[in-house]
């Protein structure tokens, strides 16, 4: 069993028009490839809600701010051609940087408001290329709709409101973040990570689960996020970029918690960046917290 594999535009859209004729609802799940558990998550729960699923694989190098970061990412698409079989992914879209980026290609997506601070801050121009890529697959594929992992929190705000701003007719479906057992969100960076670092990874989750259930106990935010970023750091990371929480609809930043709430961090581990957010959850409902902590419950669907 394989899924196939098209590399072109043209190949894309003849596939897309058979479905259409067929009467298919399609969906997309955009990717960067050296796929894990958390993307298969978004295939599977997007063969629940279309016909016809497209998983897309482009190493974006508009994206990336450092040449170095982009020659070491992962490229593995004869492995992620084999995990997509089995789930019954219907198409892998693969285009070449020519295919997306053809010679003359002047245009650039920027996304203001929601791009501003937390990874925007740090990785200047990133979402200009994620906003760009997204916008040209969305518009190649033609899908219905489109998911992508909460992980990348601050990336999924940024495409949901390029879509509707553009008028792009397509749904964003949001998924939760897929953690391992020890807590550590899923992540293609993750295999960076020594075997020290490794064991010290998941202390980040810790930290976030432990500061949301203090801020929902009724805790001081600023104080509360002081000893979270002293905790991260007394756990092994070199450095923490921003932990900040801000408002779960539109990203603005909080300082009480009066309306649904994420807490968001960057950290440094050796050489390897992570990121990962978790929900301010009420008083009602922190009893869960500690079962959602290991549940399947992500990106890099990251693009």
């Amino acid at each position: 069993m394989s899924v196939p594999i098209v590399r072109t535009v043209a190949e894309l859209r003849a596939n897309v028009a058979d479905w259409r004729r067929e009467g298919s609802r399609i969906a997309v799940i955009p990717t960067m490839g050296a796929l894990h558990e958390g993307h298969l998550s978004l295939v599977r729960a997007a063969l629940e809600k279309a016909d016809r699923v497209i998983v897309t694989l482009f190493v974006n190098p508009k994206q990336f701010n450092n040449a170095g970061d982009l020659a070491a990412y992962p490229r593995t698409e004869e492995a992620d051609a084999g995990k997509l079989a089995p789930l019954g992914a219907h198409l892998l879209y693969a285009p070449d940087v020519h295919e997306m980026y053809p010679n003359g290609f002047a245009t650039t997506v920027t996304v203001s408001g929601v791009s501003d601070g937390l990874c925007g801050a740090f990785r200047r121009g990133h979402f200009d290329g994620v906003a760009t890529v997204v916008a040209k697959l969305l518009l190649q594929t033609g899908a219905d709709l489109a998911f992508f992992g909460e992980k990348d929190f601050q990336q999924l705000h940024i495409v949901r409101r390029m879509a509707k701003d553009l008028d792009i007719p397509i749904d964003i479906v949001p998924c939760p973040t897929v953690r391992e057992l020890d807590g550590l969100a899923l992540s293609s960076r993750n295999v960076r990570l020594s075997p020290r670092e490794r064991e010290v990874a998941p202390k980040l989750a810790s930290a976030l689960f432990n500061a949301a259930e203090r801020i929902a106990g009724g805790v001081p935010v600023d104080e509360v996020l002081a000893g979270a970023w002293s905790a991260i750091i007394e756990a092994g990371y070199s450095r923490v970029e921003y932990l900040e929480m801000r408002a779960d609809e539109d990203l603005a930043p909080m300082h009480e918690l009066d309306r649904p709430a994420r807490l968001l961090v960057a950290a440094w581990l050796g050489e390897t960046r992570l990121i990962d957010n978790v929900k301010v959850l009420s008083r009602t409902s922190i009893d869960n917290a500690p079962g959602e902590r290991t549940k399947l419950s992500v990106t890099d669907a990251t693009i």
